[in-house]
Protein backbone atom coordinates (compact mmCIF):
# COMPACT_ATOMS: atom_id res chain seq x y z
CA UNK A 1 0.00 0.00 0.00
CA UNK A 2 1.35 3.12 -1.05
CA UNK A 3 2.14 6.21 1.57
CA UNK A 4 -1.61 8.20 1.58
CA UNK A 5 -0.87 11.94 0.91
CA UNK A 6 -3.19 14.43 2.52
CA UNK A 7 -4.35 17.07 0.51
CA UNK A 8 -5.12 20.45 2.29
CA UNK A 9 -7.22 22.76 0.68
CA UNK A 10 -6.72 26.66 1.25
CA UNK A 11 -8.63 27.98 -1.22
CA UNK A 12 -10.56 29.89 1.26
CA UNK A 13 -8.16 31.33 3.24
CA UNK A 14 -4.67 31.82 1.13
CA UNK A 15 -6.93 31.18 -2.11
CA UNK A 16 -9.04 34.28 -1.18
CA UNK A 17 -5.88 36.86 -0.64
CA UNK A 18 -5.47 37.31 -4.44
CA UNK A 19 -6.38 40.38 -5.60
CA UNK A 20 -9.64 40.62 -6.25
CA UNK A 21 -10.60 37.61 -5.25
CA UNK A 22 -12.37 37.86 -2.11
CA UNK A 23 -15.79 35.56 -1.10
CA UNK A 24 -18.49 36.12 1.32
CA UNK A 25 -19.70 33.46 3.33
CA UNK A 26 -22.52 32.36 1.25
CA UNK A 27 -20.07 31.99 -1.28
CA UNK A 28 -17.39 29.97 0.55
CA UNK A 29 -20.19 27.42 1.60
CA UNK A 30 -20.58 26.69 -2.16
CA UNK A 31 -16.76 25.93 -2.58
CA UNK A 32 -16.76 24.32 0.69
CA UNK A 33 -19.63 22.17 -0.78
CA UNK A 34 -17.45 21.43 -3.71
CA UNK A 35 -14.26 20.45 -1.66
CA UNK A 36 -16.49 18.29 0.50
CA UNK A 37 -17.34 16.18 -3.18
CA UNK A 38 -13.57 16.40 -4.18
CA UNK A 39 -12.82 14.85 -0.75
CA UNK A 40 -10.27 16.57 -0.11
CA UNK A 41 -8.61 15.88 3.65
CA UNK A 42 -8.33 19.33 5.37
CA UNK A 43 -10.18 22.60 4.29
CA UNK A 44 -8.84 25.50 5.73
CA UNK A 45 -11.79 27.47 6.37
CA UNK A 46 -10.05 31.32 6.92
CA UNK A 47 -8.74 33.36 9.07
CA UNK A 48 -10.93 33.98 12.15
CA UNK A 49 -9.27 36.70 13.51
CA UNK A 50 -9.33 38.73 10.47
CA UNK A 51 -12.76 39.74 10.59
CA UNK A 52 -16.28 39.07 11.70
CA UNK A 53 -16.67 37.48 8.15
CA UNK A 54 -13.76 35.24 8.61
CA UNK A 55 -15.13 33.97 11.94
CA UNK A 56 -18.34 33.65 10.75
CA UNK A 57 -17.26 31.52 7.14
CA UNK A 58 -14.74 29.36 9.76
CA UNK A 59 -17.87 28.48 11.67
CA UNK A 60 -20.29 27.66 9.02
CA UNK A 61 -17.74 25.23 7.78
CA UNK A 62 -16.79 23.95 10.36
CA UNK A 63 -20.63 22.41 10.82
CA UNK A 64 -20.87 21.75 7.15
CA UNK A 65 -18.10 19.33 6.91
CA UNK A 66 -18.93 17.01 9.58
CA UNK A 67 -16.47 13.99 9.77
CA UNK A 68 -16.14 14.15 6.39
CA UNK A 69 -12.69 16.74 6.32
CA UNK A 70 -10.67 18.11 9.31
CA UNK A 71 -11.58 22.20 9.08
CA UNK A 72 -8.53 23.94 10.29
CA UNK A 73 -8.37 27.73 10.98
CA UNK A 74 -5.25 29.99 10.45
CA UNK A 75 -3.90 32.16 13.51
CA UNK A 76 -0.56 34.07 14.37
CA UNK A 77 1.25 33.13 16.99
CA UNK A 78 -0.64 35.36 19.03
CA UNK A 79 -2.98 33.81 22.16
CA UNK A 80 -5.89 35.78 21.16
CA UNK A 81 -5.85 34.94 17.17
CA UNK A 82 -5.52 31.49 18.84
CA UNK A 83 -8.74 31.85 21.09
CA UNK A 84 -10.73 33.41 18.03
CA UNK A 85 -10.22 30.11 15.84
CA UNK A 86 -11.04 28.17 18.93
CA UNK A 87 -14.44 29.58 19.26
CA UNK A 88 -15.01 29.25 15.50
CA UNK A 89 -13.82 25.07 15.57
CA UNK A 90 -15.38 24.81 18.61
CA UNK A 91 -18.88 23.15 16.50
CA UNK A 92 -16.21 21.11 14.20
CA UNK A 93 -16.28 17.34 14.67
CA UNK A 94 -12.54 17.36 13.59
CA UNK A 95 -11.24 21.15 14.02
CA UNK A 96 -7.44 22.05 13.61
CA UNK A 97 -5.56 25.14 14.60
CA UNK A 98 -2.50 26.09 12.40
CA UNK A 99 -0.34 28.41 14.15
CA UNK A 100 3.12 29.55 13.06
CA UNK A 101 5.62 31.89 12.75
CA UNK A 102 8.65 33.37 10.70
CA UNK A 103 11.63 31.43 10.62
CA UNK A 104 13.69 33.04 8.05
CA UNK A 105 16.31 35.80 8.63
CA UNK A 106 14.62 38.33 6.79
CA UNK A 107 11.39 37.60 9.17
CA UNK A 108 13.28 37.60 12.28
CA UNK A 109 15.19 40.49 11.93
CA UNK A 110 12.86 42.97 9.67
CA UNK A 111 9.27 41.36 10.06
CA UNK A 112 9.42 39.87 13.51
CA UNK A 113 12.38 41.76 15.15
CA UNK A 114 12.88 38.79 17.69
CA UNK A 115 16.21 36.43 18.12
CA UNK A 116 16.41 32.85 17.38
CA UNK A 117 15.80 31.90 20.70
CA UNK A 118 12.66 33.78 21.28
CA UNK A 119 11.46 32.36 17.71
CA UNK A 120 12.10 29.02 19.39
CA UNK A 121 10.12 30.30 22.55
CA UNK A 122 7.22 31.95 20.97
CA UNK A 123 6.80 28.25 18.82
CA UNK A 124 6.54 26.61 21.91
CA UNK A 125 4.18 28.91 23.08
CA UNK A 126 2.13 29.04 20.43
CA UNK A 127 1.46 25.06 19.90
CA UNK A 128 0.90 24.48 24.20
CA UNK A 129 -1.61 27.22 23.95
CA UNK A 130 -3.46 25.43 21.13
CA UNK A 131 -3.16 22.16 22.57
CA UNK A 132 -5.46 23.66 25.07
CA UNK A 133 -8.20 23.84 22.86
CA UNK A 134 -7.69 20.70 20.19
CA UNK A 135 -5.56 17.99 20.04
CA UNK A 136 -4.68 18.42 15.98
CA UNK A 137 -2.22 21.39 16.26
CA UNK A 138 -0.76 22.57 12.88
CA UNK A 139 2.58 24.50 12.82
CA UNK A 140 3.84 26.91 10.17
CA UNK A 141 7.21 27.86 9.94
CA UNK A 142 6.66 30.93 7.99
CA UNK A 143 9.33 31.53 5.18
CA UNK A 144 11.25 28.37 6.00
CA UNK A 145 12.55 28.31 2.34
CA UNK A 146 14.93 30.50 2.95
CA UNK A 147 15.60 29.68 6.70
CA UNK A 148 18.37 28.48 7.58
CA UNK A 149 18.90 24.68 7.46
CA UNK A 150 19.68 24.06 11.09
CA UNK A 151 17.67 26.90 12.86
CA UNK A 152 14.74 25.46 10.56
CA UNK A 153 15.60 21.70 12.44
CA UNK A 154 15.65 23.51 15.72
CA UNK A 155 12.17 24.89 15.55
CA UNK A 156 10.69 22.02 14.03
CA UNK A 157 12.09 19.92 16.62
CA UNK A 158 10.66 22.52 19.66
CA UNK A 159 7.54 22.29 17.87
CA UNK A 160 7.24 18.88 17.67
CA UNK A 161 8.20 18.55 20.95
CA UNK A 162 5.37 20.93 22.67
CA UNK A 163 2.70 18.72 20.79
CA UNK A 164 1.99 19.57 17.15
CA UNK A 165 0.80 16.80 14.90
CA UNK A 166 1.68 18.72 11.86
CA UNK A 167 4.11 20.49 10.85
CA UNK A 168 4.06 22.69 7.71
CA UNK A 169 6.96 24.26 5.61
CA UNK A 170 6.55 26.45 3.59
CA UNK A 171 8.46 28.29 0.86
CA UNK A 172 6.32 31.47 1.44
CA UNK A 173 8.25 33.41 -1.32
CA UNK A 174 8.51 30.50 -4.18
CA UNK A 175 12.11 30.98 -3.87
CA UNK A 176 13.37 27.69 -3.88
CA UNK A 177 14.75 25.58 -6.50
CA UNK A 178 12.65 22.04 -6.23
CA UNK A 179 16.26 19.80 -6.23
CA UNK A 180 17.21 22.53 -2.73
CA UNK A 181 13.50 22.08 -1.60
CA UNK A 182 13.25 18.81 -1.46
CA UNK A 183 16.98 18.24 0.07
CA UNK A 184 15.53 20.34 3.10
CA UNK A 185 12.86 18.26 3.84
CA UNK A 186 15.01 15.42 3.58
CA UNK A 187 17.31 17.17 6.57
CA UNK A 188 13.91 17.63 8.62
CA UNK A 189 13.09 13.77 8.40
CA UNK A 190 16.62 13.08 8.88
CA UNK A 191 17.35 15.70 11.82
CA UNK A 192 14.17 15.77 13.84
CA UNK A 193 13.30 13.39 16.46
CA UNK A 194 10.07 11.70 16.46
CA UNK A 195 9.24 13.35 12.79
CA UNK A 196 7.67 10.31 12.12
CA UNK A 197 4.88 10.39 14.43
CA UNK A 198 3.57 13.61 12.96
CA UNK A 199 2.84 14.74 9.39
CA UNK A 200 5.11 16.76 7.12
CA UNK A 201 3.35 19.43 4.90
CA UNK A 202 4.37 21.90 2.33
CA UNK A 203 3.16 24.88 1.19
CA UNK A 204 4.71 26.48 -1.76
CA UNK A 205 4.25 29.34 -4.06
CA UNK A 206 4.35 29.65 -7.75
CA UNK A 207 6.46 33.25 -7.79
CA UNK A 208 9.00 31.29 -10.57
CA UNK A 209 6.31 28.95 -11.72
CA UNK A 210 7.42 26.11 -9.95
CA UNK A 211 4.92 25.79 -7.11
CA UNK A 212 3.65 22.10 -8.26
CA UNK A 213 7.59 21.02 -8.55
CA UNK A 214 8.01 22.43 -5.50
CA UNK A 215 5.33 20.33 -3.53
CA UNK A 216 6.21 17.39 -5.87
CA UNK A 217 9.76 17.66 -4.32
CA UNK A 218 8.90 17.89 -0.89
CA UNK A 219 6.32 14.70 -1.08
CA UNK A 220 9.22 12.75 -2.47
CA UNK A 221 11.23 13.72 0.32
CA UNK A 222 8.42 12.67 2.83
CA UNK A 223 6.02 15.39 2.98
CA UNK A 224 2.51 13.66 3.60
CA UNK A 225 0.22 16.65 3.38
CA UNK A 226 0.35 19.11 0.34
CA UNK A 227 -1.59 22.27 0.62
CA UNK A 228 -2.60 23.49 -2.67
CA UNK A 229 -6.09 25.43 -4.10
CA UNK A 230 -8.17 25.23 -6.76
CA UNK A 231 -6.71 27.19 -10.25
CA UNK A 232 -3.45 27.46 -8.31
CA UNK A 233 -5.32 30.68 -6.71
CA UNK A 234 -3.43 32.61 -4.11
CA UNK A 235 -1.10 35.41 -3.19
CA UNK A 236 1.20 37.42 -5.96
CA UNK A 237 1.71 34.03 -8.27
CA UNK A 238 -0.57 31.85 -6.90
CA UNK A 239 -0.46 28.70 -4.87
CA UNK A 240 0.12 25.38 -5.30
CA UNK A 241 -2.70 24.27 -7.83
CA UNK A 242 -4.37 21.29 -6.31
CA UNK A 243 -5.36 19.78 -9.81
CA UNK A 244 -1.98 19.60 -10.39
CA UNK A 245 -0.42 17.87 -7.93
CA UNK A 246 -3.30 15.22 -7.29
CA UNK A 247 -2.90 14.45 -10.88
CA UNK A 248 1.15 14.42 -11.08
CA UNK A 249 1.12 12.01 -7.62
CA UNK A 250 -1.41 9.74 -9.74
CA UNK A 251 0.55 9.25 -12.58
CA UNK A 252 3.78 8.73 -10.41
CA UNK A 253 1.97 6.88 -7.85
CA UNK A 254 4.72 3.36 -7.99
CA UNK A 255 7.63 5.71 -8.00
CA UNK A 256 6.67 8.48 -5.68
CA UNK A 257 5.02 5.21 -3.09
CA UNK A 258 2.37 7.62 -2.33
CA UNK A 259 -1.47 8.22 -3.71
CA UNK A 260 -4.27 10.34 -2.53
CA UNK A 261 -8.35 9.40 -1.89
CA UNK A 262 -9.09 12.97 -4.09
CA UNK A 263 -12.16 12.35 -6.34
CA UNK A 264 -10.55 13.91 -9.56
CA UNK A 265 -13.67 13.93 -11.65
CA UNK A 266 -15.18 16.57 -9.93
CA UNK A 267 -11.74 18.80 -10.90
CA UNK A 268 -13.18 21.01 -13.89
CA UNK A 269 -16.53 21.87 -11.81
CA UNK A 270 -14.37 22.72 -9.28
CA UNK A 271 -12.28 24.71 -11.38
CA UNK A 272 -15.32 26.70 -12.96
CA UNK A 273 -16.96 27.08 -9.87
CA UNK A 274 -13.90 29.07 -8.29
CA UNK A 275 -13.46 30.80 -11.44
CA UNK A 276 -17.10 32.19 -11.61
CA UNK A 277 -17.17 32.95 -7.76
CA UNK A 278 -14.34 35.04 -7.71
CA UNK A 279 -13.96 36.32 -11.41
CA UNK A 280 -10.53 34.99 -11.59
CA UNK A 281 -10.23 33.36 -15.25
CA UNK A 282 -8.37 30.32 -16.20
CA UNK A 283 -6.02 30.61 -18.84
CA UNK A 284 -6.76 28.62 -21.85
CA UNK A 285 -3.29 26.80 -21.03
CA UNK A 286 -3.51 25.79 -17.72
CA UNK A 287 -2.57 22.36 -16.37
CA UNK A 288 -5.22 19.70 -16.21
CA UNK A 289 -8.61 22.76 -16.03
CA UNK A 290 -7.77 24.83 -18.98
CA UNK A 291 -9.71 24.91 -21.94
CA UNK A 292 -6.81 23.86 -24.35
CA UNK A 293 -5.45 21.13 -22.12
CA UNK A 294 -6.88 17.99 -23.86
CA UNK A 295 -7.67 20.57 -27.15
CA UNK A 296 -5.30 19.22 -30.23
CA UNK A 297 -4.59 21.35 -33.15
CA UNK A 298 -1.64 20.31 -35.31
CA UNK A 299 -1.96 17.68 -37.67
CA UNK A 300 0.47 14.86 -36.45
CA UNK A 301 -1.09 15.06 -32.96
CA UNK A 302 -4.55 14.90 -34.09
CA UNK A 303 -3.57 11.93 -35.90
CA UNK A 304 -1.42 10.16 -33.01
CA UNK A 305 -4.82 10.91 -30.52
CA UNK A 306 -7.38 9.61 -33.21
CA UNK A 307 -5.30 6.51 -33.60
CA UNK A 308 -5.07 5.56 -29.65
CA UNK A 309 -5.35 8.26 -27.05
CA UNK A 310 -2.53 7.49 -25.46
CA UNK A 311 -0.13 8.64 -27.83
CA UNK A 312 -0.20 12.48 -27.18
CA UNK A 313 -2.57 12.51 -23.80
CA UNK A 314 -1.00 10.85 -20.34
CA UNK A 315 -4.45 11.71 -18.56
CA UNK A 316 -7.92 10.91 -19.59
CA UNK A 317 -9.95 13.79 -20.11
CA UNK A 318 -12.72 12.20 -18.29
CA UNK A 319 -10.46 11.71 -14.80
CA UNK A 320 -10.67 15.29 -14.66
CA UNK A 321 -14.35 15.73 -15.47
CA UNK A 322 -13.18 17.14 -18.97
CA UNK A 323 -15.04 15.03 -21.24
CA UNK A 324 -13.50 13.75 -24.37
CA UNK A 325 -10.61 15.43 -26.32
CA UNK A 326 -10.97 18.66 -28.70
CA UNK A 327 -9.63 17.95 -32.41
CA UNK A 328 -9.67 21.85 -33.33
CA UNK A 329 -9.61 22.04 -36.40
CA UNK A 330 -6.64 24.92 -37.97
CA UNK A 331 -4.64 25.36 -40.52
CA UNK A 332 -2.13 23.13 -39.18
CA UNK A 333 -5.08 19.65 -39.40
CA UNK A 334 -4.30 17.14 -41.64
CA UNK A 335 -6.33 15.26 -43.78
CA UNK A 336 -7.23 12.94 -41.09
CA UNK A 337 -8.56 15.39 -38.47
CA UNK A 338 -10.69 16.72 -41.37
CA UNK A 339 -12.37 13.26 -42.47
CA UNK A 340 -12.45 12.06 -38.85
CA UNK A 341 -14.78 15.46 -37.91
CA UNK A 342 -16.28 15.28 -41.67
CA UNK A 343 -17.89 11.90 -40.21
CA UNK A 344 -19.17 13.16 -37.11
CA UNK A 345 -20.97 15.17 -38.96
CA UNK A 346 -22.54 12.30 -41.10
CA UNK A 347 -20.40 12.90 -44.45
CA UNK A 348 -18.48 9.82 -45.84
CA UNK A 349 -15.77 12.18 -48.34
CA UNK A 350 -12.87 9.92 -49.83
CA UNK A 351 -10.34 10.48 -52.56
CA UNK A 352 -10.86 13.14 -54.80
CA UNK A 353 -13.86 14.68 -53.03
CA UNK A 354 -12.47 14.86 -49.83
CA UNK A 355 -9.05 16.74 -51.14
CA UNK A 356 -11.22 19.35 -52.82
CA UNK A 357 -13.33 20.00 -49.61
CA UNK A 358 -9.97 19.57 -47.97
CA UNK A 359 -8.60 22.54 -50.39
CA UNK A 360 -10.99 24.40 -49.24
CA UNK A 361 -10.49 24.11 -45.52
CA UNK A 362 -6.98 25.47 -45.76
CA UNK A 363 -8.14 28.26 -48.01
CA UNK A 364 -10.63 28.75 -44.71
CA UNK A 365 -8.40 28.00 -42.32
CA UNK A 366 -5.47 30.38 -43.50
CA UNK A 367 -8.18 33.37 -42.88
CA UNK A 368 -9.25 32.04 -39.27
CA UNK A 369 -7.90 30.99 -36.11
CA UNK A 370 -9.93 27.99 -35.72
CA UNK A 371 -12.56 25.97 -38.20
CA UNK A 372 -15.66 25.12 -36.70
CA UNK A 373 -18.42 22.40 -37.25
CA UNK A 374 -20.59 25.34 -39.06
CA UNK A 375 -17.86 25.96 -40.79
CA UNK A 376 -17.28 22.94 -42.90
CA UNK A 377 -21.29 22.77 -43.24
CA UNK A 378 -20.71 25.88 -45.26
CA UNK A 379 -17.91 24.19 -47.26
CA UNK A 380 -19.77 21.48 -47.75
CA UNK A 381 -22.38 23.15 -49.04
CA UNK A 382 -20.58 25.54 -51.26
CA UNK A 383 -18.71 22.05 -52.99
CA UNK A 384 -22.35 20.85 -53.46
CA UNK A 385 -23.40 23.81 -55.35
CA UNK A 386 -20.67 24.43 -57.39
CA UNK A 387 -20.51 20.51 -58.46
CA UNK A 388 -23.28 20.85 -60.83
CA UNK A 389 -23.15 24.46 -61.92
CA UNK A 390 -23.22 25.68 -64.86
CA UNK A 391 -21.19 28.52 -64.33
CA UNK A 392 -18.89 28.97 -61.15
CA UNK A 393 -16.74 32.15 -59.81
CA UNK A 394 -13.18 32.50 -60.85
CA UNK A 395 -12.45 35.31 -59.82
CA UNK A 396 -14.12 39.43 -58.50
CA UNK A 397 -12.48 42.43 -57.70
CA UNK A 398 -14.62 45.32 -56.30
CA UNK A 399 -13.14 49.26 -56.17
CA UNK A 400 -15.08 51.09 -53.77
CA UNK A 401 -14.95 54.28 -51.47
CA UNK A 402 -15.93 57.89 -51.35
CA UNK A 403 -16.02 59.29 -53.91
CA UNK A 404 -15.14 56.47 -56.08
CA UNK A 405 -17.78 54.94 -58.23
CA UNK A 406 -18.08 51.35 -57.44
CA UNK A 407 -16.70 49.35 -60.02
CA UNK A 408 -16.23 45.38 -60.21
CA UNK A 409 -14.38 42.72 -62.26
CA UNK A 410 -14.99 39.66 -62.60
CA UNK A 411 -14.39 36.53 -64.22
CA UNK A 412 -16.56 33.28 -64.65
CA UNK A 413 -16.05 30.05 -66.06
CA UNK A 414 -18.91 28.54 -67.88
CA UNK A 415 -19.58 24.08 -68.10
CA UNK A 416 -17.00 24.01 -71.32
CA UNK A 417 -14.37 25.85 -69.77
CA UNK A 418 -14.30 28.58 -71.04
CA UNK A 419 -13.74 32.02 -69.00
CA UNK A 420 -15.25 35.22 -69.52
CA UNK A 421 -14.09 38.82 -67.86
CA UNK A 422 -15.95 41.53 -67.26
CA UNK A 423 -15.98 45.07 -65.74
CA UNK A 424 -19.31 47.03 -64.75
CA UNK A 425 -20.07 50.12 -62.92
CA UNK A 426 -22.65 50.75 -60.00
CA UNK A 427 -24.79 52.72 -57.61
CA UNK A 428 -22.66 50.16 -54.56
CA UNK A 429 -20.04 47.37 -54.91
CA UNK A 430 -22.92 44.38 -54.82
CA UNK A 431 -25.03 46.40 -57.43
CA UNK A 432 -21.22 46.19 -59.86
CA UNK A 433 -20.88 42.75 -59.06
CA UNK A 434 -24.32 41.54 -60.14
CA UNK A 435 -24.36 43.61 -63.10
CA UNK A 436 -21.04 42.03 -64.00
CA UNK A 437 -22.83 38.47 -63.29
CA UNK A 438 -25.80 39.63 -65.66
CA UNK A 439 -24.07 40.70 -68.15
CA UNK A 440 -22.31 37.59 -68.65
CA UNK A 441 -25.28 35.11 -67.59
CA UNK A 442 -27.93 36.59 -70.12
CA UNK A 443 -30.93 35.81 -68.31
CA UNK A 444 -33.51 38.62 -66.85
CA UNK A 445 -34.19 38.36 -63.11
CA UNK A 446 -35.17 40.73 -60.40
CA UNK A 447 -33.64 40.44 -57.07
CA UNK A 448 -35.94 40.00 -54.85
CA UNK A 449 -34.63 39.44 -51.43
CA UNK A 450 -31.18 39.86 -50.23
CA UNK A 451 -29.96 39.28 -46.68
CA UNK A 452 -26.23 38.19 -44.88
CA UNK A 453 -25.36 36.51 -41.55
CA UNK A 454 -22.08 35.22 -39.96
CA UNK A 455 -22.03 31.20 -39.63
CA UNK A 456 -19.79 31.60 -36.31
CA UNK A 457 -18.99 33.70 -33.87
CA UNK A 458 -16.24 35.94 -34.13
CA UNK A 459 -15.05 38.86 -36.19
CA UNK A 460 -13.39 36.56 -38.86
CA UNK A 461 -16.47 34.47 -39.26
CA UNK A 462 -17.52 33.66 -42.56
CA UNK A 463 -20.15 35.43 -44.09
CA UNK A 464 -23.36 33.66 -45.35
CA UNK A 465 -25.56 35.07 -47.96
CA UNK A 466 -28.97 34.06 -49.06
CA UNK A 467 -30.50 35.91 -52.15
CA UNK A 468 -33.95 35.46 -53.78
CA UNK A 469 -34.39 36.41 -57.67
CA UNK A 470 -37.87 36.28 -59.16
CA UNK A 471 -37.58 34.98 -62.99
CA UNK A 472 -39.51 36.53 -65.67
CA UNK A 473 -42.33 33.76 -65.56
CA UNK A 474 -42.62 34.77 -61.69
CA UNK A 475 -40.73 31.26 -60.68
CA UNK A 476 -38.91 32.00 -56.98
CA UNK A 477 -35.24 31.08 -56.73
CA UNK A 478 -32.89 30.75 -53.67
CA UNK A 479 -29.15 31.19 -53.92
CA UNK A 480 -26.48 30.75 -50.85
CA UNK A 481 -22.87 31.40 -50.75
CA UNK A 482 -20.03 31.20 -47.89
CA UNK A 483 -17.19 32.76 -47.47
CA UNK A 484 -14.75 34.77 -45.34
CA UNK A 485 -15.43 37.70 -47.60
CA UNK A 486 -18.85 39.73 -47.52
CA UNK A 487 -18.43 40.02 -51.74
CA UNK A 488 -17.27 36.84 -52.59
CA UNK A 489 -20.22 35.37 -50.31
CA UNK A 490 -23.01 37.82 -52.84
CA UNK A 491 -21.29 37.07 -55.62
CA UNK A 492 -21.74 33.06 -54.96
CA UNK A 493 -25.39 33.73 -53.67
CA UNK A 494 -26.23 35.24 -56.84
CA UNK A 495 -24.07 32.88 -59.37
CA UNK A 496 -26.03 30.41 -57.26
CA UNK A 497 -29.60 31.23 -57.78
CA UNK A 498 -29.36 32.23 -61.54
CA UNK A 499 -27.09 28.73 -62.26
CA UNK A 500 -30.84 27.32 -61.01
CA UNK A 501 -32.50 29.43 -63.09
CA UNK A 502 -30.48 28.77 -66.04
CA UNK A 503 -30.59 25.33 -65.82
CA UNK A 504 -34.48 25.05 -64.91
CA UNK A 505 -34.75 27.29 -68.21
CA UNK A 506 -32.53 25.18 -70.30
CA UNK A 507 -34.77 21.80 -69.44
CA UNK A 508 -38.08 23.95 -70.19
CA UNK A 509 -39.51 24.45 -66.42
CA UNK A 510 -39.00 27.88 -66.66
Amino acid sequence: MTRKIDIFDTTLRDGEQSPGASMNTEEKLVVARQLLRLNVDVIEAGFPISSPGDFESVRRIAELAGDQAVVCGLTRAVEKDIDAAADALKYAKRPRIHTGLGVSPSHLRDKLRITEDECVERAVKCVKYAKKYVEDVQFYAEDAGRSDYDFLVRVIQAAVDAGATVVNIPDTTGYSLPEEFGRRIKYLVEGVRGIENVKIAVHCHNDLGMATALAMAGVKNGARQVECTINGLGERAGNTAMEEVVMAIRMHEDELDAHTDINTREFCKASRLVSSITGMNVQANKAIVGANAFAHSSGIHQDGVLKKRDTYEIIDPADVGAGASQIVLTARSGHAALKHRLEELGYELEGEALDQVYEAFLNLADKKKEVYDEDLESLINERDRNENALYTLEAVQVSTGFPLTPTATLTLKDVEGVERTVCEYGTGPIDAVYKAVNKIIEVDNDLAEFSVQSVTRGIDALGEVTVRVTAEDGGIYTGRGADGDIIVSSTKAYLNALNRLLSDKRAGRA
